[in-house]
């Protein structure tokens, strides 16, 4: 069963300036995890359905990807190191459940599950004529990223509320933060109101630990999970990954702050590639 670890190990594994040069990059993460970069386009197919048991790259619900009996993954893609990350109506998670009402019936039955760690894959690239290279790649799971789901519900409760309490309008009910009907005189117009998440980069927020970003790279691999999540991972895996020597390469156990309380912190190990 392929995992994050095996999936840096086939990366470093590949050239860097042909990582992108003929594929977008969620393909990219998606050939990285399957272990299918070089392989041709026919013969990927029978491996996607031997990694993956949902893949839906270019769909709006979560998740992108879902390792079969793993985790899950979100494909993210910015153009600058400060730009922040659309989430659009979903907000960060730290875990992903299959009862989260976004998540389509299909991918709730591809496999028998309740409850997936969820990776976030954050991406920087940039263009050149019309190849597109990749700057840097971030490999960070939700329980070191975002707060648990009772924040991002709670502020998003009474916004709702407030919007349902407002006099002489007439409000139905909907999945997004409110809908109210009948704002006109003739009682023709409806106003949907949809909640659009944003999160930061997370160079920004990381930007305390060593071995972090480094703005003089020309690419690099970030990688940050609690060092529970590491040690869950088969041996196999962490003997491969502690086996690499090559220039670049580092791999150690840090704090970080936790997402629910900074002021707790959290042993985690931090993977990183720079060349």
């Amino acid at each position: 069963m392929t995992n994050i670890l095996e999936a840096i190990a086939t990366i470093i594994n590949h050239p860097i300036p042909d990582l992108l040069s003929s594929k977008a990059f969620e393909s990219f993460v998606k050939d990285a995890f399957a272990n299918t970069i070089n392989e041709p386009e026919p013969s990927k197919h029978e491996k996607y359905d031997e990694v993956f048991s949902w893949n839906r790259s270019n769909q709006s619900n979560p998740p992108n990807l879902m390792l079969r009996n793993g985790d899950v993954i979100e494909v993210n893609k910015i153009k600058t190191f400060s730009g922040r990350i659309q989430l659009n109506s979903s907000y960060p998670k730290s875990k992903l459940f299959s009862d989260n009402p976004q998540i389509t019936l299909a991918c709730r039955e591809c496999e028998t599950w309740t409850e997936k760690d969820i990776l976030y894959a954050i991406g920087v690239t940039s263009k050149d004529n019309t190849k597109e290279n990749m700057k840097s790649l971030w490999l960070i799971y939700g329980d070191c990223y975002a707060a648990s789901p009772e924040y991002y519900e709670g502020i998003k409760d009474q916004i709702a509320s407030g919007i349902n309490a407002i006099s002489d309008v007439e409000s139905s009910e909907t999945e997004e933060l409110g809908r109210v009907n009948k704002v006109d005189p003739l009682n023709i117009t409806s106003l949907r109101i949809r909640g659009m998440w944003v999160i930061n980069h997370p160079s920004n927020i990381f930007d305390y630990l060593d071995q972090g970003y480094d703005p003089k790279k020309n690419f690099q691999i970030i990688a940050i999970m609690k060092e529970s999540k590491y040690l869950s991972f088969p041996l196999d895996s962490r003997t491969k990954i502690e086996s690499i020597s090559v220039p670049g390469f580092n791999i150690n156990t840090q704090s970080i702050k936790c997402p629910d309380n900074p002021v707790n912190l959290i042993p985690a190990k931090i993977i990183t590639y720079k060349i």
